[in-house]
């Protein structure tokens, strides 16, 4: 059987990370991920889908200098994000953050990130095999190795691979990582009990469309979120401006969602009267685009989906899994990165910046044997970042059409006049309403502190 140092479940921005750092770091490092193809790459790569964009200080998250990320994977420089509620909207032109990269941040190509993220891999020594995927993992607890458990995978042509340590950056999708760790969880529970609860699984959907350029002009340096519009936690829809006059047009919406569920259907734009159940992605996307900007564009004809993009014929379908993480059983030799730990977030765009950065982290510490200080080290590094997010979620879970409309008057008083200020920088000038909201966050951060935010913590698994 062959024998490997590490071996990575998974071939997205946490795994080919993981790959990089192990190799970088002499380990012998195997990545397995079973490759998808894109309308616009020529073989089978991870299963790229393009993400929102990338902001100045998630640069310095992924621990890298931004200079050195390749020129043609920067799409667009952002100057803004305009968010827009039912019956307001507001402005940000600064994330209020300390960052290197001199603007407000950029959208970006996500295959070809992947793929500079791949020959970083190889560069470094990593073995990356796309087309072969894990379709089993055991974990042996009681193995005579002086590092200890080690792991059997088996591959979808039918061979079995032995390795010491494990990562598993396998997505929100997480087909190995579930099953993997439910040998470690008590009797009666299962790690999708806390991954993939209903209630808090998304699906994300976007077309590419090209502009009429004096309409692309009115948000080619800003991403556009309209809030209030849908319903369901963290649902909404966008436009990100990408090359030339090609802007991806998507949502976010939650699975499993019936039009029964939905408490006043008639405070949300982007349904009709007349709906018997819940719009599908595309439907949603012709409405938000018919109301923008119907009354001067045919919207089919003027504003069209761009067949030789995305995953198929200018559309793309993914998970965003908005969920509290989980730490990794490191006693078994395991560690998990990126969206199969739970990070991804709808507050984020899905979170590469946070896969790189855990992909890293549980690389370099697989590839120096000591994996075991995974939990505390990942914690330090982005912990601040999720910390906000899981902050943010819990303030607007029940929020209604009139509640994002409120808000955004709140931020729109707070930023000051010139909307230059730091969000929570005129608190106390911008009156009750203002204090309120600041509260509330603060007690929510509070509620989370010292790594609260971890639902599946390293004490509750079993060896």
């Amino acid at each position: 059987m062959e024998r490997v140092a590490v071996a990575i479940v998974g071939g997205g921005p946490a795994g080919a990370s993981a790959a990089e750092r192990a190799a970088a770091h002499g380990a012998e490092t195997v990545l397995f991920e079973q490759g998808v193809p894109r309308e616009d790459r020529e073989d089978l790569g991870p299963d790229s889908t393009d993400a929102a964009g990338m902001l100045d200080y998630w640069i310095d998250i992924m621990d890298f200098d931004y200079r050195e990320i390749p020129d043609d994977v920067i799409l667009r420089e952002l100057e803004a994000t305009e968010f827009i509620g039912p019956n307001s909207a507001v402005e940000i032109s600064t994330t209020g953050m300390d960052a290197t990269y001199p603007k407000f941040g950029y959208t970006f190509h996500r295959a070809r990130m992947d793929d500079w993220l791949y020959e970083r891999a190889e560069d470094a020594g990593a073995d990356l095999r796309v087309g072969t995927s894990v379709t089993d993992l055991e974990t042996d607890l009681r193995a005579s190795s002086p590092k200890g458990p080690t792991h059997t995978l088996t591959l979808s042509n039918g061979e079995q691979l032995e390795a010491q340590y494990v990562i598993l950056a396998d997505g929100p999708q997480r087909r190995i990582t579930l099953d993997a760790l439910d040998q470690f969880t008590a009797p009666g529970r299962s790690v999708s009990d806390y991954l993939s609860p209903p209630e808090a699984n998304h699906i994300a959907y976007q077309e590419y469309r090209d502009f009429p350029p004096e309409l692309f002009d009115e948000f080619k340096d800003r991403l556009k979120f309209w809030w209030g519009y849908m319903p369901g936690e963290t649902a909404y829809p966008w436009v990100f401006p990408n090359d030339d006059t090609v802007a991806r047009v998507g949502l976010t919406m939650p699975i499993g969602m019936e039009l029964e569920d939905v408490d006043n259907p008639a405070a949300y734009k982007l349904l009709d009267s007349d709906d018997d159940q819940l719009p599908s992605g595309s439907e949603y996307i012709r409405r938000l685009l018919e109301r923008e900007y119907g009354d001067e564009y045919d919207i089919e004809a003027d504003i069209p989906i761009v067949e030789d993009r995305g995953k198929s014929k200018g559309t793309e379908t993914y998970p965003i899994s908005s969920t509290r993480p989980i730490d990794s059983p490191v006693g078994a030799n395991i560690a998990v990165a990126g969206g199969a730990m739970g990070t991804t977030s709808a507050f984020h765009e899905g979170g590469y910046h946070v896969a790189v950065r855990t992909g890293k982290i549980a690389g370099r510490l697989a590839g120096t044997d000591s994996l075991e200080n995974y939990n505390d080290i990942w914690k330090r590094a982005i912990g601040d970042e999720i910390l906000r997010n899981v902050a943010f979620a819990d303030i607007v879970e029940e929020y209604q059409p009139d509640d994002w409309d409120h808000a955004f008057n709140i931020i729109n008083q707070m930023q000051g006049e010139n909307g230059n200020d730091s969000l929570f920088s005129r608190t106390y000038s911008a009156g009750l309403g203002a204090t309120k909201l600041l509260a509330s966050y603060k007690k929510r951060k509070f509620q989370y502190r010292d790594g609260r935010y971890v639902q599946l913590p390293e004490d509750e698994y079993f060896y």
